[in-house]
């Protein structure tokens, strides 16, 4: 497909929309809209946030990493599949492009762009859509509202869904999780135990290792030497703490089988410790240098899973509940993530999901230095 990005200029407009995903935010893209050599297009999206800079003053960036994300949308040609997903890590104060790791978040934006940009027709008042986060390979399937309005059918933002991390109230945009397991590791226990021993500068901690959408080290706060209740900026002001978790992280690593992940965002670190506001269990979460504000989509569903796995770390400070099908409230800086998980007769965690929101912020053109990238030059083979 022809790129409509277009040379205006000493600079390079790129047609995009700029969403909120949940607690995420980003601007949207079409595949075709932007280069297809993947060096040249991490330039520009590192150009389009204003990275690196601390504030990413001269990008759209918004000087977090909830904020530094973007999503790369095209039709897919897998049998069952109706939209390819890439979902783009990139952070204020660095030049990394990451695409090997999934957000449920900025999933929550794929298919009200899609029908915005007029890859998803809908023909119902609830429009369901398959999608493949193409880089892990997580399959979707997404359901927005799409009621009529003058003989057009439109992206119903407006609605009664709270979700924690968010201001006010939007339509839902439900999302089923159809194979989470094993998403960058091997497996949903990549050791295939519930809990290993993993030894970081000289210590001994007791974890689970686990991987439901999103690999997770999870460990028990006080094993770390806090009470797992501590707010964002006690925690971001413990220096200490912060470098006994990311030597845990590197250490778990490896044993997870995810090898030197220094430069990587995952595995997550999860603490864990009782619950204290009607949830299963209460969590604070590295992400994996900053201390997250609420918890990830698929963090969430990962750690309601542990919840749930008898004899794991989270299962021993948790109150898992009963039944096939369960709710199960994971407590966060913010609020409460309610995760949906059903499960088989013997107990084990077949299905998992979550009701997100999204909106359309901004849609237009977002401009890139033709330096970076002239689509208008001929292509060089």
């Amino acid at each position: 497909m022809t790129t409509t990005a277009r040379r205006v200029g000493d600079q390079t407009a790129i047609p995009m929309c700029l969403m909120r995903g949940g607690t995420s935010r980003g601007p949207m893209f079409l595949a075709s809209d932007l280069p297809d050599d993947p060096d040249v297009r991490d330039q520009v999206l590192l150009s389009v946030m204003g990275s690196p800079h601390p504030l990413q003053v001269d990008g759209i960036g918004g000087a977090h990493s909830l904020t530094s994300k973007a999503g790369i949308v095209e039709a897919s040609e897998l049998d069952g599949v109706d939209l390819d997903f890439t979902f783009v890590q990139l952070q204020p104060e660095a030049t990394t492009v990451q695409t090997t790791q999934n957000c449920g978040n900025m999933l929550a934006a794929v298919v009200p762009f899609a029908v915005e940009t007029g890859l998803i027709q809908p023909t119902a008042d609830v429009t369901d859509v398959v999608v493949c986060t193409t880089n892990t390979g997580l399959i979707s399937r997404i359901g927005i509202h799409t009621p009529e309005f003058s003989g057009q059918r439109y992206v119903q933002y407006a609605g009664h869904t709270e979700i924690a991390g968010v201001n006010g109230t939007a339509a839902p945009v439900n999302i089923r999780f159809l194979n989470t397991a094993g998403s960058i590791a091997s497996a949903l226990l990549p050791t295939g135990n519930v809990t290993d021993v993993v030894n970081a500068d000289g210590t001994d901690y007791t974890v689970t290792l686990i991987d439901n959408g999103q690999p997770l080290v999870i460990i028990d706060a006080n094993d770390l030497g806090v009470t797992g209740y501590e707010t964002v900026p006690e925690l971001t002001d413990n220096t200490d703490l912060k470098a006994r978790v990311e030597a845990l992280r590197l250490a778990a690593a490896r044993v997870m089988g995810l090898g030197d992940v220094t430069d990587e965002s995952y595995p997550k670190m999860t603490l864990v410790a009782a619950p204290r506001d009607r949830g299963a269990i209460s969590t604070r979460s590295f992400i994996p240098h900053r201390v997250h504000e609420s918890i990830g989509v698929l963090a969430a569903v990962t750690v309601a899973t542990a919840v749930l796995l008898q004899g794991s770390v989270a299962a021993q400070v948790g109150t898992p509940g009963a039944g096939k099908q369960q709710t199960v409230g994971i407590e966060h800086p913010s609020g409460i993530f309610e995760a949906l998980v059903d499960l088989d007769d013997d107990g084990a965690v077949v299905a998992s999901g979550n009701t997100r929101t999204a909106r359309l912020i901004s849609r237009g053109e977002v401009y890139v230095p033709a330096s970076i990238w002239d689509p208008s030059a001929p292509k060089k083979f």
